[in-house]
């Protein structure tokens, strides 16, 4: 069965790919970027660069106007309503250390962060050293047979000393949608802060921040065909009053002595110094890019190419898959075959995926696996690519076994 991608053609470096006989599986670490993100990010630098929201001078104000326009763009790309709910900063993991700074103050040894097993590093490790920092209890959700957080389990950590809970909206391993509408339900009855780390999420359909309902929720630019150096944080304006600047310098300043300072209210208050400008600007122009596109023919898409991956490796003897990934992305690992081997190979023939443990290390460790292999799929991939990996992945096996 032909898969084709009508959007295949508006992503250059998909055809420079594969004119070096490679072929990009690899998404789920970052995504290529459609024209309509080269063509404003060469517009911009050829334009006039120039310093955004203080300058008095022509280049500064169209900078800030287009800078500000993305804000907005994100913004209704969330249904987060007020744009300045929306901080820019330099990535997902920065997203994530500025709530674990920022919010510090709120917690009193013996408190508790309720995170799941899943989560990739950068939602654990902010969270594991505030622990330590101020003495408080890390709480892991356990996951059942499926790779989904276990709410039979959830029900009985979530409990009153729970401040806050931080989990991933769609497993970067596991590929499987959590349950997040009784999760966050359980925070909110402890009138704990949430959390949603969307960076794998984000990518795959449109998401209503304000019909989720949690506090903060974060993803990084590069994964959803935007440029690299960009992470959003959405807070909620009255979860962005208890946050705490982590960072300082120019821009989120008010006024200055040598003794003391005041620090601009959210958003500019949270973007110390230069931001990444093009970075933005850029992320505008792809939201505008996937804002003209067929949602429902994307969705459907990329599910029929994900059941054309699992359908394939499920033929194939010997392969097991690490949880039922719902979407986007499987990971697997192959009997008596070690997953470097296997990727050592795949990528001599071309093929780009990912092998090892995805920065989910204590995940993996439960799995007992020192790593696996991970294909993840965009709405520029298409069977032929499908086919093009299972065919040196048969070849790879026929050495390796």
């Amino acid at each position: 069965m032909m898969i084709p991608s009508p959007w295949r053609a508006d992503f250059p470096a998909i055809a420079a790919l594969q004119r070096q006989d490679q072929t990009y599986l690899d998404n789920a670490a970052t995504t290529q970027k459609p024209q309509a993100l080269l063509d404003a990010l060469t517009h911009y630098y050829a334009n006039g660069a120039a310093n955004v929201h203080r300058a008095q001078h022509l280049p500064g104000a169209h900078a800030t106007q287009a800078f500000e326009d993305s804000r907005l763009k994100v913004a209704q790309w969330l249904n987060a309503g007020d744009s300045g709910q929306i901080i820019f900063t330099h990535g997902a993991t920065s997203a994530l250390n500025l709530l674990a700074y920022g919010l510090e103050h709120l917690f009193q040894p013996g408190d508790e962060i309720v995170i799941s097993a899943l989560e990739h590093h950068a939602n654990l490790l902010p969270w594991q050293q505030l622990a330590q920092r101020r003495q408080l209890k890390l709480v892991i959700l356990p996951l059942d047979a499926d790779g989904l957080i276990d709410l039979a389990a959830a029900v009985h950590l979530i409990g009153p000393r729970t401040r806050l809970l931080a989990v991933s909206q769609l497993s970067n391993v596991l590929g499987a949608w959590q349950p997040l509408p009784a999760l966050l339900g359980m925070a909110k009855a402890h009138n704990a802060l949430t959390v949603v780390d969307g960076a794998q999420g984000v990518v795959h359909g449109r998401h209503d921040v304000q019909a989720l309902g949690c506090d903060f929720y974060v993803f990084s630019s590069h994964k959803l065909y935007g440029p690299d150096g960009l992470g959003v944080l959405f807070g909620r304006n009255t979860a962005l009053e208890q946050l705490k600047p982590w960072q300082f310098g120019g821009e989120m300043v008010l006024e200055a002595n040598y003794h003391d300072a005041r620090f601009r209210p959210a958003p500019l208050g949270f973007e110390a110094g230069t931001p990444p400008i093009a970075s933005v600007i850029g992320l505008g122009a792809t939201l505008d890019y996937l804002a003209g596109l067929d949602q429902d023919a994307v969705s459907a898409h990329e599910a029929a190419l994900h059941d054309y991956l699992l359908r394939g490796l499920a033929a194939r003897n010997g392969i097991r898959l690490l949880g039922k990934p719902q979407l986007a992305l499987a990971s697997f690992v192959v009997e008596g075959v070690h997953n470097a081997d296997l990727a050592h190979l795949l990528t001599e023939q071309g093929i780009a995926v990912r092998a090892g443990h995805h920065c989910a290390m204590p995940l993996l460790k439960r799995f007992e696996l020192a790593g696996a292999i991970r294909v993840s799929l965009a709405l520029y991939n298409d069977s032929e690519d499908l086919e093009r990996f299972f065919e040196a992945l048969d070849q790879a096996l026929e050495l390796l076994r």
